[in-house]
This record gives C-alpha cells, sequence and structure tokens, in this order.
C-alpha cells in the first residue's frame, strides 16, 4: 500500500509531521509578513555631545541609513570628512543618533516618499541649521550654483591638458 506523504515527505498520519508542516507554514506567513512591512522613514541626526555639532540626513528606512552612517564612521569612511574626523578624535560614545521626525506612508492615494522626505528635511535644515560651526551639514546648492561648479569645474579640467 502507498502512504499519503505530506510535504516535507514524512508520512502525513505522523502527528509530529503535521506540527512541522504547520510550523513551516506559519513560518512562511510570518517571513512574508515581515517582508511587507512598512520601513519607518524620515529624518535623524547624529549628534557630537561634547560640542552639539549635527549632522542630519533622511532615508525611507531609518534603521538602515543610521546603521549605514555608523558603519561608514566606525570603518574610518564617511563622506562627511568632518564629522569623521572628529569621530576619530573623540570616539564613538561621544556621539548620538537620533530621530528627529517619522512619517509613514498613506494607505491610500499616489504618495512620493522620496519627494516627501526631501521636504521633511529641507525644513529641518532651515529650523536647526547645522551649518559651520553649529553642524556638519553643507548647505545646499541652488542649481545656478550646481551649473556654475560644473561649468567651473570643466573649464579647470580643459585648462590642464
Amino acid at each position: 500500500m502507498f502512504a499519503l506523504r505530506a510535504q516535507c515527505g514524512r508520512d502525513a498520519r505522523d502527528p509530529i509531521c503535521s506540527q512541522q508542516c504547520v510550523m513551516k507554514q506559519d513560518k512562511k506567513a510570518l517571513t512574508q509578513a515581515y517582508k511587507q512591512r512598512p520601513l519607518p522613514m524620515g529624518v535623524f541626526l547624529i549628534r557630537n555631545t561634547v560640542n552639539d555639532r549635527i549632522f542630519l540626513a533622511s532615508g525611507q528606512n531609518l534603521t538602515g541609513i543610521m546603521n549605514r552612517h555608523k558603519f561608514d564612521l566606525l570603518r574610518g569612511g564617511h563622506k562627511n570628512k568632518q564629522l569623521q574626523h572628529d569621530w576619530n578624535e573623540l570616539g564613538a560614545s561621544k556621539f548620538a543618533f537620533e530621530i528627529v521626525e517619522q512619517m509613514e506612508p498613506p494607505s491610500s492615494g499616489h504618495f512620493d516618499a522620496k519627494q516627501e522626505l526631501r521636504v521633511m528635511e529641507d525644513l529641518w535644515l532651515a529650523e536647526l541649521k547645522p551649518f559651520g560651526e553649529r553642524g556638519y551639514n553643507e548647505p545646499k546648492l541652488t542649481r545656478t550654483q550646481r551649473l556654475a561648479r560644473i561649468s567651473a569645474k570643466r573649464l579647470a579640467d580643459s585648462e590642464k591638458m
């Protein structure tokens, strides 16, 4: 006679087998729910607790972007050289990562997360002004300023040749 076989290949009448199959299905459902959960997005800052200078940034996955910045600082490769220098001099214990504002995407309608985060970050940059002695951020350039920099760089590069 043929025995009933479960997905795992065991005899389907075996109670241990049926428990394992249920657990496997539960695990798949939990994994799927985890992958579909909304990620926390928003604005965060890195605060130097010695001199209170801050670095402000935003991201669609706050946990991930904060971990990336911390990793870059720990390995000595953060793109902001002033922040990296202070981190190296003072040590990780003198810096705090703080969430400034978090947002959830609306459940219905069109939502441009990148655009919303840009606006939110710009508002916090205007509010906190983390430039110069107050922070590590560089003021954002206007389109005209960016084009002027590109033109000057190209002109300098062409004169070198």
